[in-house]
């Protein structure tokens, strides 16, 4: 193969690798508050793209993994009927540092408890 083929593959794979490990850790694009582009203080509501794929169990907003209450699953490791997947589009709202409530415009509600000192999230996705 070509250096130039080689060096464009590789760039690729890279990119892909860069994408999937946002989209596998749970982490939303919206985890911030779209008025100062910090992490969310509690009390706040923000606009928030849950990661719904593998089912519902985890979320990280800012740099805090928070677990599901009640993680919610077909029971194949996919969301539960009614809700979107990849994502599901609605609102977090930070409670306190340790607890935070997601909702959305199809009557859902999951609660959610940080995960002390967790740094990356508890499985990855496939």
């Amino acid at each position: 193969m070509h250096r130039k083929a080689v060096t464009r593959r590789a760039g690729k794979t890279i990119l892909a690798l860069a994408l999937a490990l946002g989209v596998l850790t749970g982490c939303a694009p919206a985890d911030e508050d779209p008025n100062t582009g910090r992490a969310a203080s509690p009390g706040r509501t923000i606009p928030f793209e849950l990661y719904t794929h593998c089912g519902i169990d985890e979320a990280r907003i800012g740099s805090t993994y928070f677990e599901a209450e009640t993680p919610l699953s077909d029971g194949s490791g996919n969301p539960p009927e009614g809700w979107g997947n990849p994502t599901q589009h609605g609102t977090m709202t930070v409670k306190s540092e340790t607890e935070a409530v997601f909702t959305d415009d199809a009557g859902h509600e999951v609660r959610f408890r940080a995960r002390p000192g967790a740094k990356a999230p508890k499985h990855m996705c496939a």
